[in-house]
């Protein structure tokens, strides 16, 4: 008869499942329950784990072993839910702040690889050209196939100064090409603001950290220093999104009553409704939000939100589609777990996950050129050995349709409701 042999650190654990009855636990004046577990399964795992003990190539220890184990639990869940060590863990709390070493590229898993959600404004990941959608098939000479979310993230981070190659493929383009980046200080601020023409003006939002709302309101009061606006685009192009309080607060600037987001789940605090207050920055100009594929989580709440209470006429292309709620669950030993607990839904009750939002206008990102004249005329540049010019002029003389062809139509709704609507959206 073959004998199966239980790891002793299993065997008190495996004691309580295979009594099939679940048995409550203490641990840091915590209590926890250990839900009853087939027994089938609670053996074969314990038969695994001593094969993999007693047999694996090189020696491996419990502690990690486990770890994997929970990993592989978190992982085959969906592509968002992770357990967080000590390191990781730290290294979320710092992000939401605002200010982490790395590359600035917002990433999720998708079929095994890691693909580019956002690149994040004013960073080496965005200065370098790397666009939403790019699938980052290396990190130096490691493949990412098979690597989760979380070690693809610790190894793009580094000292700061140092030097990191990832390789990328894009879509029309035909091979896979490296870029070579430099790590930096990631300091983001999330909110920026400019006067596109007189009366109109632009707010970009890059991500939703803790002080997203106060930058917001800041660059409102400056944009109406500049004059009476006529109308705003809300560039939420490429936002990846971060916290959800923010959303809120940003969609409640804009909408006076209502709800902004619900969310569903499993567990009774997993069930939020968010309303808006009365309060509000800009509540009667005509507005314009821009989303693209790059575009997921907070950024869906507040196009959504302002999408159903027709505050907004939304602009772009398909949103990223990520409508789920993680929330971070501490556990011992400075360790956490990062576990989807629910959906969100837009006040009209439509579910954001895989569908995202679709623009009420669709506007591809395209590029504009003029049509050179044909007459044979030459100009100082055809002349060989000319001068070259700046820069910077040549971008700021540059039209907004060739630079931003998205943005310069959304400039162009704006005056249009105007017309047709003027002093309300």
């Amino acid at each position: 008869m073959k004998r199966l042999l239980i790891h002793p650190m299993l065997y008190v654990v495996s004691l309580a499942f295979l009594s099939g009855a679940s048995s409550v636990y203490a641990e840091n004046d915590e209590s926890f329950e250990i839900p009853t577990i087939p027994v089938e399964e609670i053996r074969l795992f314990a038969e695994v784990f001593d094969r993999i003990k007693s047999a694996y190539v090189e020696p491996v220890t419990d502690q990690q072993l486990l770890e994997d184990a929970i990993r592989g639990m978190l992982s085959g869940l969906d592509p968002h839910s992770a357990y967080l060590d000590a390191k990781a863990f730290e290294g979320l709390q710092i992000n939401t702040s605002g200010r982490f070493g790395g590359l600035g590229i917002e990433v999720g898993l998708q079929d095994g690889f890691i693909r580019v959600i956002a690149p994040i404004d004013d960073t080496p990941a965005q200065r370098a050209g790397i666009q939403a959608g790019d699938l980052i098939t290396k990190i130096g000479e490691e493949s990412t196939q098979g690597l989760s979310l979380n070690d693809a993230v610790e190894r793009m981070r580094g000292r700061i100064g140092t030097r990191v190659t990832i390789t990328i493929v894009r879509d029309g383009v035909e091979k896979p090409f490296e870029v070579t980046l430099e790590r930096a200080s990631i300091s983001v601020t999330s909110v920026r603001h400019r006067l596109l023409e007189t009366g109109y003006g632009m707010i970009r939002i890059s991500q939703f950290q803790n002080n997203t709302a106060d930058q917001l309101k800041n660059s409102i009061e400056t944009l109406q220093g500049m004059g009476e606006l006529k109308g705003i685009v809300l560039d939420l192009r490429n936002n990846p999104g971060g916290v959800l309080q923010s959303a809120v607060q940003v969609s409640d600037a804009f909408i006076s009553e209502g709800l902004i987001v619900y969310t569903e789940g499993r567990l009774p605090n997993s069930e939020l409704r968010f309303n808006a207050t009365s309060d509000t920055l800009l509540p009667d100009i005509p507005m314009v939000v821009l989303i693209n594929a790059g575009s997921a989580s907070a950024s869906e709440i507040v196009a959504g939100a302002l999408q159903d209470h027709r505050r907004a006429v939304i602009m772009g292309t398909d949103s990223f589609g990520k409508g789920s709620v993680q929330t971070i669950l501490p556990v011992s030993s400075g360790r956490g777990v990062k576990l989807t607990t629910a959906r969100y839904f837009t006040p009209d009750g439509r579910s954001i996950q895989a569908d995202g939002i679709r623009p009420d206008v669709v506007v591809q990102d395209a590029r504009i050129t003029s049509v050179e004249s044909t007459s044979g005329q030459i100009r100082e540049r055809d002349l060989t050995g000319h001068l070259s010019g700046s820069d910077a002029q040549r971008q700021s003389n540059e039209p907004l349709g060739q630079r931003d062809y998205q943005l310069y139509e959304a400039l162009n709704l704006l005056k249009a409701l105007n017309i047709v609507q003027p002093g309300r959206n």
